[in-house]
Order: C-alpha cells, then sequence, then structure tokens
C-alpha cells in the first residue's frame, strides 16, 4: 500500500463494473479517455451526432478493446456514467438535447471554457453560469453533475508507450456519492488518483487552470498534470 493511499480517509466505493459513455469522443480527449477505461476493463461507447464517425474513432483504438461507437442518445443512455468531451461551443446545445437520456445519471464534465490568441496563448472565457460544470448542472436538473478530468494530457491518454498516468484528478460536485465514485473511477487508470476537490461552484479556477497547463507544457515542451501533496 502506498503512503497516498495510506491517507485516504475512506473507503471509496468499487467502480470496476461500470459501462462508461463518453460524449465527444471523437476528439483526441474523449478516445484517449476511451482507450484507458477499456484498458481498465469497462465497456465504453464513443458518442458522436453520427454513428458512423462515433464508430470509426471506436475503431481507431483497436479491436481488441472493448469500445464501440454510437450516435449521442445511445452512447448516453445505455451507460452507467457518461464524460462529456464535447468542444465548448457546442456543450450546453448538447447537454440540452440529451437531458431525457441523462436523467438520473453521474455525468462527469472534464469541458475546459478556454480562447486562444495568437501570440498571448489560451486564457479563460466568462461563463454565464460560473462554470461548463455548473452550465451542465443548469441544463441537467435531474443528473448528478461532477466535474472531473480537466487536466489529463489527451496525448499521454493515447500514447501506446505511456503505461501510467502519474498525475492526481481533481474531482468536484455536490453529490458526495457521485464524487466518491468519480474519484474510484480515475483510480481505475494505473498511475492516476481522484483527489477531491470542493464542491460544484469552485469548478471555474479547475477548469481555468488548464489555460496555465497550456502555457507550462508550450514553454516547457512537457505534458504537466497535478500532483496534491500530503493526501
Amino acid at each position: 500500500m502506498t503512503e497516498q493511499q495510506q491517507k485516504t480517509p475512506y473507503d471509496l466505493p468499487d467502480a470496476s463494473g461500470l459501462t462508461i459513455g463518453i460524449l465527444g469522443g471523437t476528439g483526441d480527449q474523449g478516445k484517449g479517455l476511451a482507450r484507458r477505461f477499456a484498458l481498465a476493463g469497462h465497456r465504453v461507447t464513443i458518442g458522436s451526432r453520427k454513428a458512423e464517425r462515433a464508430q470509426a474513432a471506436a475503431d481507431e483504438l483497436g479491436a481488441d478493446l472493448p469500445v464501440s461507437g454510437a450516435e449521442n442518445p445511445v452512447a448516453a443512455g445505455e451507460s452507467d456514467v457518461v464524460i462529456v468531451a464535447v468542444p465548448w461551443d457546442g456543450h450546453k446545445a448538447t447537454l440540452e438535447s440529451l437531458r431525457a437520456e441523462l436523467a438520473g445519471k453521474i455525468v462527469v464534465d472534464c469541458v475546459n471554457p478556454l480562447g486562444f490568441e495568437k501570440g498571448k496563448g489560451a486564457f479563460a472565457l466568462p461563463v454565464e453560469e460560473g462554470s461548463a460544470a455548473e452550465q451542465a448542472a443548469a441544463v441537467l436538473p435531474d443528473s448528478r453533475v461532477v466535474a472531473a478530468f480537466h487536466h489529463v494530457s489527451a496525448r499521454l491518454l493515447l500514447d501506446p508507450e505511456v503505461d501510467r498516468m502519474e498525475l492526481d484528478v481533481l474531482v468536484l460536485g455536490n453529490d458526495r456519492e457521485a464524487t466518491d465514485l468519480v474519484q474510484a473511477l480515475a483510480g481505475r487508470i494505473p498511475g492516476m488518483r481522484g483527489v477531491y476537490g470542493g464542491r460544484l461552484h469552485n469548478a471555474h479556477q479547475i477548469e481555468a487552470f488548464t489555460a496555465n497547463l497550456i502555457s507550462m507544457n508550450r514553454r516547457y515542451k512537457a505534458h504537466a498534470g497535478l500532483r496534491i501533496t500530503d493526501v
């Protein structure tokens, strides 16, 4: 048992049998998470507006992995946990269209509302609701919205030479059972650990910090993540 595991103040639930849907799973972040969770033994459905595009993304990950593709409503409706990895400009509309399919489910929002300006790099965009995660909670009142997986490098997720994702994932939400489960889900990926980071109204700075990580990675030609000390 590692020192980090010894300091965990409570036991997390068993997340091993969860099926996972990834909305926006055709992008690098979505495909990377799909790959890692499939390698951990989860059945994953990549969602897209077009089933053919979703299946093509699943096929890219290899026929030996339990990953399939489907239209977003199918991916949302057939999964225990649904990860939102869509582009920010389509975030609200996508979730509004899936309100019925996502009712009662844990919805994990990892979207970072960022802008990019030539010569200045990435910067956080203002969000009327406060953050992408809070927007998701407003749009999906019958879902259990959790914010997580914002600071995970898509390139490392997809890299077959990287066996372990050595980083902590900050998990935020207002539902303790839901955040515990998402922490446990993060821990299913070797090297990764889920760490509770507060309630959902603290999600803005977590999303915005991604702009700082992008700047670090460009300066140091790295794929920086986070490690939380003394927890």
